[in-house]
């Protein structure tokens, strides 16, 4: 968890200074040039891009629950996702969409964040989640005050904005059927069956973290009780 956190530091961190020393990071930018400022702000960036994706891998090794989703909250998740990367697309596709959100990548962000905390209750998701949650909500708020940067963009046209939509429709199909599962490990979608099953676990897990008992493990998995101890066996042998 401690490399979890130090990654979730560093890169929040790193794209947190214009929301606090929006000031200092022009200084920068004019004392080594912006070249050199973007190459140095790049690698901290990756450092800690590295380390959050090594440390969430360690902590779901070994995963604190602090709270259990209902398995419909999963299906609310996908339809939050729905528009993350047409918005993602928009943010670099000046038209309509870019034109009306202001800042769409934040928005997918946000979206991205708040459909992964209703699907997920471990520690580490809360962490991972809630601060990239946490820090577009911070970002969104400063840049109503900070002076906005003049940036190179295409000219909007409403094809960009189809273009947008369609690339990411298909880059969503691809997360959901093959690629979320691919890089990440875990399934978007549970079938029926599995989604029992891992209702079960989910209830057993919670069992033992929030103190049920052993009892309660063994009767929720359907094992036979353990005997009592005038139950067991004798082993007294006659000479």
């Amino acid at each position: 968890m401690t490399l979890l956190i130090l990654g979730l530091v560093i890169f929040l961190g790193v794209h947190s200074v214009s929301i606090f020393a929006d000031r200092w990071r022009n200084r920068m930018i004019d004392s080594l040039g912006e070249g050199p400022f973007k190459g140095l702000y790049s690698l901290i960036a990756l450092l800690g891009l590295i380390l959050i994706i090594w440390g969430y891998g360690q902590a779901r090794l070994t995963p604190e629950l602090l709270y259990s989703p209902p398995v419909w909250l999963r299906h609310v998740s996908l339809v939050l996702l729905l528009p993350v990367f047409p918005l993602l697309f928009a943010a670099y596709l000046p038209g309509h969409i870019r034109q009306t959100l202001k800042h769409p990548m934040l928005v997918a962000v946000k979206l991205w964040a708040l459909a992964h905390l209703l699907a997920n209750g471990m520690l580490a998701d809360v962490l991972l989640f809630g601060g990239f949650l946490a820090w577009a909500v911070a970002d969104r708020i400063s840049l109503k005050r900070r002076q906005p940067r003049k940036t190179p963009a295409l000219p909007g046209t409403p094809l960009n904005d189809a273009i947008a939509v369609v690339s990411g429709l298909i880059v969503y199909g691809l997360f959901v059927v093959w690629l979320h599962m691919a890089l990440i490990g875990v399934p978007p979608i549970q079938y029926t069956s599995d989604s029992v099953k891992l209702s079960q676990t989910d209830e057993l897990l919670e069992a033992a973290l929030w103190g049920k008992g052993l009892d309660a493990l063994v009767n929720n998995a359907g094992l036979p009780p353990a005997p009592q101890p005038n139950e067991y066996p004798s082993t007294a042998t006659t000479g």
